[in-house]
C-alpha cells in the first residue's frame, strides 16, 4: 500500500517516511500543496498524511480539492495549529483525523493503523483465502497461523493479488502499488518477487498464475 506524505519540513518528512517504510508501506513525499494535489490526481494511494501550512497551496485547499473530486481517500492532518477552529475546519472539510505537532512516531503509526482499518470498513480487515491470511494493517501474512518470511515487496505483491483475487493484475499495476516515484523499477524485479512468493505460499492451497502478456492472478489450486 502506498502512502503520500505532504510536508514541507524535510527532517520531519524523512522521519515519517523512514518509520512507515520500516512498517512495510511504500511512501512518497512532496513538499508543497501543488505537488500534493497533482500526485493525488494521478496515483493510487491508500492514505494521505497532510500538513496544513504548505507552500504554493494550503493543506486545507488540498483537502478541499480532494473531496470535490469525490475521493474518499483517508486523510490524517498534521499541524502545528492548535486552535480548535483549525481542527474543526479540517474535520469539516473531510479529514479523518487530526494530529497536533509535536507528536510521537508511535502515536502517528497507531493512528495510521486505525485509519487503514477504518478505510477497509472493518476493525479487523484480514484477507483470507484457503489457508492463507494477510493483515494489511499489521503487514503480516500467515499460513494456518504460521508467519511467512516475506520481504516488504513480496508482502506488497501479495496484498495487491489478494485484494484482486481471481482477477488479472498487470506488471504495471504491481509497479504502481509497490514502488514510490523515486525508485528505479524493472519488470524483471516484479518477476523475481512473484517467483519467490509463489514458492512461499505453495502450502496454502493457492497459486499465482502467470497469464503471459497480461500479468498474474492469485487463484485456488485445483484439487
Amino acid at each position: 500500500m502506498r502512502i503520500l506524505i505532504s510536508e514541507d519540513d524535510a527532517a520531519l518528512a524523512e522521519a515519517l517516511r523512514f518509520a512507515l517504510t520500516q512498517a512495510g508501506f511504500a511512501v512518497d513525499w512532496v513538499d508543497n500543496g501543488m505537488a500534493a494535489d497533482e500526485a493525488l490526481k494521478t496515483a493510487g494511494f491508500g492514505l494521505l498524511i497532510l500538513d496544513l501550512g504548505l507552500p504554493k497551496l494550503d493543506g486545507l485547499e488540498v483537502l478541499r480539492r480532494l473531496r470535490r473530486r469525490n475521493d474518499a481517500l483517508p486523510v490524517l492532518i498534521l499541524s502545528g495549529r492548535e486552535q480548535p477552529e483549525e481542527k474543526v475546519a479540517g474535520l469539516d472539510l473531510g479529514a479523518d483525523d487530526y494530529l497536533v505537532k509535536p507528536f510521537s512516531l508511535n502515536e502517528l503509526q497507531a493512528r495510521v493503523r486505525a485509519l487503514l482499518r477504518r478505510g477497509q470498513g472493518s476493525a479487523t480487515p484480514v484477507l483470507t483465502y484457503r489457508e492463507l491470511s494477510f493483515d494489511p494493517v499489521a503487514r503480516t501474512a500467515t499460513i494456518r497461523g504460521h508467519a511467512l518470511p516475506l520481504s516488504v515487496h513480496e508482502l506488497s505483491v501479495l496484498e495487491v493479488l489478494m485484494r484482486r483475487f481471481g482477477r488479472v493484475v498487470s506488471k504495471e499495476q504491481l509497479v504502481e502499488q509497490i514502488y514510490t516515484y523515486d525508485q528505479e523499477v524493472s519488470h524483471n524485479a516484479i518477476e523475481v518477487y512473484v517467483h519467490r512468493l509463489r514458492k512461499k505460499i505453495g502450502d496454502s492451497g493457492l497459486l499465482v498464475r502467470t497469464l503471459y502478456g497480461r500479468g498474474y492472478a492469485l487463484d485456488y489450486l485445483e484439487q
